[in-house]
């Protein structure tokens, strides 16, 4: 498993067959969208998150081709929607785990919450997040709950760019160390309530083609504002390390 540095902050390459060991490991898992990195020169409690998560994957499929043209580099695309149905299978095969999820309203916890009974841990308790100000979460409503049952893993189901400063908010001021996992609306592809992305587009890179067919008004204009990663891409490309 290697990392790739990117403006400071450290990505994972990591291989599909290599993943199951990694979901053992505590730690704040990221998964930013070609959006997200678009901001990270303006969004600095994000960017923050990014720098400080302890696993950072290749979520966005502009960033795997950049790198492969202009650098040469050939990394392994993890998108949130994947890792997600590699936890859900891991969860089957080992039970007695509890999740704690962050959702953002009633009718997502609920589909949410019958989707992950399904694969059988043990305990699932749910937690409707407020519209946080991402420059100053204190949430301690939310911690108080965490601490109290202590779960093995957290799951924010919460929009990019809110999700990862909350997942760094509950690492660094959590009384105990988890797993964190921020897969945002990945969650909503496997219920139905977003998207129907499959395995195939997902491979192909082409998720976010999915969710604007899907729904234009809500998502055309944002992967509009992605390409803004080809100009923060090019500022930073000297910043490009390899570390094995």
């Amino acid at each position: 498993m290697r990392s790739i540095v990117f403006h400071n902050i450290k990505f994972i390459d990591i291989k599909t067959q290599d993943i199951n060991k990694l979901i053992k490991r505590n730690g704040l898992f990221l998964f930013p969208s070609g959006p997200g990195l678009s901001s990270i020169e303006t969004a600095k409690s994000y960017y923050k998150s990014l720098q400080r998560a302890d696993y950072v994957f290749f979520d966005s499929g502009l960033f795997v081709l950049l790198l492969a043209l202009f650098k040469n580099i050939r990394v392994h695309k993890l998108s949130g929607l994947k890792y997600l149905k590699l936890f859900l299978n891991y969860l089957k095969r080992n039970k007695h785990k509890s999740i704690f999820c962050i959702d953002a309203n009633k009718n997502l916890s609920r589909s949410n919450r019958l989707l992950i009974k399904n694969f059988g841990p043990k305990k699932i308790y749910n937690y409707i997040a407020p519209n946080y100000k991402l420059k100053s979460i204190n949430d301690k409503t939310l911690l108080k709950k965490i601490n109290a049952v202590r779960p093995n893993f957290i799951i924010t189901n919460i929009g990019g760019g809110t999700q990862e400063v909350l997942g760094l908010y509950l690492k660094e001021n959590l009384k105990f160390k988890t797993k964190i996992i921020c897969t945002g609306a990945a969650i909503s592809f496997l219920t139905g309530e977003q998207a129907p992305i499959g395995n195939y587009m997902d491979k192909l890179f082409l998720g976010w083609f999915v969710r604007i067919l899907y729904n234009p008004k809500t998502f055309l204009l944002r992967y509009f504002f992605a390409f803004k990663f080809i100009i923060v891409f090019f500022k930073y490309i000297k910043t490009i390390k390899i570390k094995t």
